[in-house]
């Protein structure tokens, strides 16, 4: 029998289903990313934020829909995304991760799925792990929360295009080294 979701898990779903209906709404184009698009497909339950991805284009229009649902803004001197606030819920409005801007091949790899009774866009589990692994540095190098997504969905896993994305990097090397010899991957792939 599985545990009881926590509160706190419970808030970032909630602050998801709002935010994605005040995008929907307002026709707002965006992806459910991050540890909730890995739960979706029956990862782990993440408690930490909610990640929407977004056209750059779109930012504007993102941050209007929001301040109307009554959310928070918060524009971070990174540049790559925008902050926005449901109560104590974090949601980042990410354009520009470490793996380059959000664009249509994103959109198109992803699929709709129903995320606690609401129809959301959620990006690909390979664009979700290849932008875990991109924004690993060795200031934060921990591996530990990708090959737990890795372990769980591992059979949904197109595991080629993850390395495609991210196979040319230290870290993306480094991943495919662990998981090949963990055995999460069922035989080592071809290196680029």
């Amino acid at each position: 029998m599985g545990s009881q979701p926590t509160d706190a898990f419970l808030d970032v779903v909630d602050a998801m289903k709002r935010s994605a209906a005040a995008l929907r709404d307002d026709r707002v184009p965006f992806l459910l990313g991050g540890g909730l698009a890995a739960w979706a497909r029956g990862g782990p339950p993440t408690d930490h934020d909610v990640d929407l991805l977004l056209r750059e284009r779109d930012v504007v229009r993102a941050e209007s829909a929001l301040a109307r649902a009554g959310m928070r803004l918060e524009r971070p001197p990174e540049g790559w995304l925008v902050k926005a606030w449901d109560g104590d819920v974090l949601i980042d409005l990410i354009f520009n991760p470490a793996g380059g801007p959000i664009g249509d091949e994103h959109f198109a790899r992803a699929a709709v799925l129903e995320v606690a009774a609401l129809p959301v866009p959620v990006a690909s589990i390979e664009d979700v792990l290849a932008a875990k692994l991109l924004a690993l540095s060795e200031q934060e190098p921990d591996f530990g929360p990708v090959l737990e997504l890795a372990r769980s969905l591992r059979e949904q896993i197109d595991w080629a295009e993850v390395r495609a994305q991210v196979g040319h990097t230290p870290f993306g090397a480094a991943f495919f080294t662990l998981v090949e010899r963990l055995g999460i991957v069922g035989e080592p792939l071809p290196t680029l």
